[in-house]
């Protein structure tokens, strides 16, 4: 499976990714391709996108409705084990920008993020984890915004420096920080994304 591959190549940043990413592998193993779907009630893959201008200076970021934050987009990858992919049309879907590519193919960030329970279309939804892989995807500023009301109820644009504990949960701004690190260690490879 190619997205298995694409975790196991995966250099972790830190200690954290040295273990999300070992437990993240240990569970491929143990449910096979049920981790691929919100079935898996206990933990499942999702997919994100971390949305950043061409300078890399500047997030898009959605208003979450049931976190009720201002987030990254992304989510269940539904079977599909086309990760990238899968980040790249959830981004489309949640801000209404079309012309969205990836900084680098490469994945930016692995975590094991825990997600509370909560009533989503009406039923409730238990406690379970998400095995979120995380991509840096660019996006033109210039572009027109769009809520999508089923997910989110507002699209902004957000300097970097403020992913701080003034603006964000410190879980988000410790997530945050990274995947911008990421982007700036790797910015040279993409650079005809960047002109």
């Amino acid at each position: 499976m190619e997205y298995i591959k694409s975790i196991e190549v995966y250099n972790p940043v830190n200690e954290q990714e040295v273990q999300d990413k070992k437990v993240i592998l240990n569970y491929i193993e143990h449910f096979g391709n049920n981790v691929l779907l919100r079935d898996n009630e206990i933990a499942h893959i999702t997919s994100s996108g971390f949305i950043m201008n061409s300078t890399l200076d500047k997030v898009l970021l959605v208003h979450h409705n049931i976190r009720n934050v201002w987030s990254w987009t992304g989510g269940h990858v539904d079977g599909d084990g086309d990760l990238l992919y899968v980040s790249i049309k959830e981004a489309r879907e949640e801000t209404g920008i079309i012309d969205i590519h990836p900084l680098i193919d490469r994945i930016a960030s692995i975590d094991i993020l825990p997600v509370f329970g909560h009533i989503k279309n009406s039923k409730y939804v238990n406690a379970h984890l998400h095995l979120s892989i995380a991509y840096i995807l660019i996006a033109d500023e210039t572009n027109e915004l769009r809520i999508c009301s089923e997910e989110n109820s507002g699209v902004e644009w957000f300097p970097i420096h403020k992913f701080t504990n003034e603006y964000f949960d410190e879980n988000d701004v410790y997530l945050y920080n990274k995947l911008i690190s990421f982007a700036h260690k790797n910015a040279h490879k993409a650079s005809s994304l960047l002109e």
